[in-house]
């Protein structure tokens, strides 16, 4: 706790209601500053550390940054209370490895609220050491010169007294300043009356230390002294005083030696990267006190380590800042790491159990949190771990309470205008525009950005990556993104900064954004299915939110479509919320969701959403045809035969891209009737878009002619392989693996192999099936648990509404059992097939196993086989004799 929270406690008239503000964790920031403090003060305590050496690297100073709101000025300032006091550090940060060093702490408001300058800064350090009692004579003798000279007729006590210093730091400064005045002039055998000139006392110590007078040999050690109470009183000569107050500290004995730790805070507020003036003035205190240590905290990383800032600053690049040139680390150096190195540290969000712990103690009542649970966990969700989101919330809960209600969770599904305002404030106008135009995106790169802003030039996007609130994977696609809360913040709130967007404006950066990923796609490799994925969630995400014509993303759909991959493309709910789709956008995501997802569904459901989809009206003809193609689809794996029948027709005659694949199914439900002698004839009619080898497979399967369907099939995987598409080529070699598993063939192994390898670059779950029920035909007549393993395959296709599916494993048992000449089991199987074709459709299963068994068939077969009856008969007894005469061959395999 750092004390009372004056603004909530004067938000109330509940004298009850405990105030308190609270600071939670940053436990992995104070590791991280403690430990570079303790290598800080073994370095200077080294014999051999000169603080003047004016070449030496800098390794003094860490720098936490991080988005505004995110608590940097709170931990500065704990940082300081828990270095002057350790009874003030939170209990969960460990006490400091040193014992004996005295630490002084100088925290240095740097905000414009504070009115910083340079002069202030140099004061307040010294102020901070005056309180030490130790006299700094080189030092005071340059500033009480430098004062009398800018500030004539205004005393440093009164300014002091003015500003507020003395009452933070005490009086002790002037009467040090005088104290030094007149031990020099005395030195110097001055006149009294001399003495308190500090023109002649200075003129008369520059000649005695260009003299090396004996009287002055405790000034003489300061090489520089001279030549910096020589030089002009102005600012630029004041940001070398630093100087003086390294050697003084570096003179003092042992014993009583003292650590500046001075603490910079808001270091963005004091120029921009245009202006660097007195960015320029502190780095060179930074520079010139090495035995003191810097803890500066910031929206944006110290860039002084990169070598482009040469000539607006004085010491810049790796060199000079070993630690500042390394990246960005999330928590405290290992041992392994090497020193003086990795000295910036991006401040990370609030876990929510942090968050929650914030909330809990913020506001209290008779000791208990005041704010319920349900509404903590609305507001941690809603934060994205950021403070000052935390922080407006617990105000709102106030202020709702003093309008005389209850607050209620619904309450905090709320954006704070606030928050904008404190992230635009340091952006220059260009970047707040392309800060508002890549808010569109989930991730982004320079090109996006710039894209979609409508600018010709990438300085702005360059400059913005550069900020805190925008995080980077480099790995990413696109490897740039907002922070969550920042991003649904510029988007939702109602903006009122002086710039803000109209809803025109929205819409037209929309209409670029949009424009840009179709670009990066169509600009693309073919094969890169990742783009494709990446344009295809963020476009429809901008397309469904601002309502715009799907334009690029018809095609976009083709091309995922086709690949048969079916990666996720659920999208979050849009502005207007979850409910029934609004727009053309919204019935494309449902489209190609219902898609992706009937691998994982049952096809019931499928069949629901696709014929909600095509109800809806809102998509172009072309899309709405492949929502009833792909309906009719999944009826025919349902066994709906008819409802099938209907849609493949209807799609056929429209001439449309999938019309070539309706009339495959056309053929397919014939096959299905069992009608083969049409099913082949229409094949050989269907061409590579109907993907002829492969009907022509399913065809010759059936006949038991195994080499020639396998040599189809096998076709027809080369011929998708061939056109780039690898749903067909793993769908063709899953049914070729089927196929060969009901033979002897040596090379099932790899078939299956092979079946099982293009499978996993695509997710089909139908073609998937196919080889775990090929393993099971390979394995058919031993004792290798291929009933064990059929149930378990028969339960995981149950809630998969794949009714073809089941009846193909049905088929793969009454194999098994054929081949172990087990009646009983084939009996078994017949009535389970009698049961999944009970339509009609793909009863001829039932013949073939009776086929298998060489049993008569109960009734006569409907099939229209391509040869007689009895020589199909004879093809699948054939099978079943040569597997027995296999396991016959090879004892220990549980052959009959």
């Amino acid at each position: 706790m750092a004390g009372r929270d004056l603004r909530a406690l004067f938000s109330t008239n509940d004298h009850t209601l405990g105030t308190a503000e609270a600071f939670t964790n940053r436990q992995a920031q104070w590791e991280f500053a403690v430990a570079a403090l303790a290598e800080h003060l073994r370095h200077v305590d080294n014999p051999a550390f000169d603080p003047e050496d004016l070449e030496a690297a800098r390794d003094n100073v860490v720098v936490f940054h991080g988005i505004g709101g995110i608590g940097k000025s709170t931990l500065s300032r704990k940082f300081e209370a828990s270095l002057a006091d350790p009874g003030q550090r939170p209990s969960q940060w460990v006490a400091p490895e040193w014992s004996q060093a005295r630490i002084l702490p100088v925290r240095v408001d740097l905000a414009r609220s504070a009115s910083p300058d340079f002069e202030k800064v140099v004061l307040s350090v010294r102020l901070a050491l005056a309180a030490a009692g130790r006299p700094l004579p080189a030092f005071d003798l340059a500033l009480r010169r430098y004062w009398e000279h800018q500030h004539p007729g205004d005393p440093l006590e009164d300014f002091l007294n003015r500003g507020g210093l003395t009452a933070r730091f005490g009086k002790a400064l002037p009467q040090q300043m005088q104290s030094a005045l007149a031990d020099v002039a005395q030195a110097l055998l001055l006149p009294g009356t001399v003495g308190s000139a500090v023109g002649q006392v200075t003129g008369a110590l520059v000649g005695a230390l260009r003299e090396r007078r004996q009287t002055v040999r405790a000034l003489a050690g300061c090489v520089r002294l001279a030549d910096l109470l020589e030089s002009e009183p102005d600012l630029e000569s004041l940001s070398y005083y630093p100087h003086l107050l390294a050697w003084e500290l570096a003179r003092t004995p042992a014993a009583k030696r003292i650590t500046p730790v001075i603490l910079l805070d808001a270091f963005e507020e004091i120029g921009d990267r245009t202006h660097r003036d007195f960015e320029r003035l502190l780095q060179r205190l930074v520079w010139l006190m090495p035995n003191a240590f810097f803890v500066i905290t910031g929206r944006s990383r110290l860039q002084w380590a990169e070598e482009s800032l040469q000539g607006q600053l004085d010491f810049t690049g790796p060199t000079a800042w070993p630690g500042l040139a390394a990246h960005d680390i999330p928590g405290p150096r290992s041992e392994s790491q090497a020193p003086g190195r990795e000295r910036q540290m991006l401040i990370g969000d609030f876990s929510f159990e942090d968050c929650d712990d914030y909330l809990a103690r913020r506001l209290s009542a008779h000791g208990r949190p005041l704010i319920s649970d349900p509404i903590r966990t609305v507001i941690g969700q809603r934060s994205h771990g950021l403070p000052l989101y935390l922080d407006l919330s617990v105000m709102r809960f106030l202020e709702l309470r003093r309008g005389g209600r209850a607050p209620q969770p619904a309450d905090f599904d709320h954006d704070f205008p606030a928050l904008i305002a404190r992230t635009l404030s340091d952006l220059t106008a260009s970047e707040r525009h392309v800060l508002r135009s890549v808010s569109l995106f989930s991730s982004f790169d320079i090109a996006l950005a710039t894209r979609a802003a409508g600018v010709p030039q990438q300085a702005s996007a360059l400059r913005l990556v550069e900020r805190p609130f925008v995080r980077e994977t480099p790995f990413g696609l696109w490897p740039f993104h907002l922070h969550g809360l920042i991003r649904a913040t510029i988007r939702d709130a109602d903006d009122r900064t002086d710039d803000r967007w109209s809803p025109a404006d929205w819409q037209q950066a929309a209409i670029r954004a949009l424009a840009a990923l179709g670009e990066q796609w169509s600009g693309g490799s073919d094969r890169d299915r990742r783009l494709l994925v990446g344009c295809l969630r963020q476009g429809l995400a901008i397309a469904r939110d601002y309502r715009l014509d799907l334009g690029w993303l018809t095609e976009a759909a083709w091309t995922y479509v086709g690949d048969s991959v079916w990666e996720p493309l659920d999208l979050a709910a849009g502005p207007e919320g979850a409910g029934a789709a609004a727009t053309a956008a919204d019935a494309l995501v449902e489209l190609l969701s219902a898609l992706a997802r009937r691998q994982h569904e049952n096809r019931a459901r499928t069949v629901e959403r696709l014929a909600a989809v095509a109800d809806t009206g809102l998509l172009p003809a072309e899309l709405s045809e492949m929502a009833v193609y792909y309906r009719a689809k999944a009826q025919r794996d349902l066994g709906h035969t008819e409802g099938s029948r209907q849609g493949m027709q209807v799609v056929a005659g429209g001439g449309g891209r999938l019309a070539p694949n309706a009339r495959r199914g056309l053929v397919h439900l014939s096959r299905l009737a069992g009608d083969f002698p049409t099913a082949l004839e229409s094949a050989e009619r269907l061409g590579w878009e109907g993907r002829h080898h492969r009907v022509v497979g399913d065809v010759q399967w059936v006949q038991g002619d195994m080499s020639l369907a396998a040599r189809a099939f096998g076709a027809a995987r080369a011929e998708g392989e061939e056109h780039g598409k690898i749903g067909e080529a793993a769908m063709s070699q899953a049914m070729r693996a089927f196929a060969l598993a009901f033979t002897n063939d040596p090379g099932i192994d790899d078939e299956i192999d092979l079946g099982e390898h293009l499978l996993a670059q695509v997710d089909l779950r139908a073609a998937t099936l196919d080889v775990r029920i090929a393993s099971l035909l390979r394995d058919a007549g031993t004792d290798t648990g291929v009933e064990d393993r059929a149930r378990v395959l028969a339960a995981e296709i149950s809630t998969s509404g794949l009714l073809f599916v089941q009846a193909k494993l049905e088929l793969a048992r009454a194999f098994h059992h054929a081949v172990r000449g087990d009646r009983a089991g084939v009996a078994s199987s017949v009535i389970r097939l009698r049961e999944l074709t009970r339509e009609g459709y793909y009863a001829y299963y039932v013949d073939i196993a009776h086929f298998m068994a060489d049993l008569a068939l109960d009734t006569s077969s409907r099939a229209r086989w391509l040869d007689d009856q009895r020589t199909v008969r004879r093809r699948w007894r054939g099978m079943v004799i040569d597997r027995r005469a296999l396991l016959t061959s090879r004892p220990g395999t549980g052959a009959p």
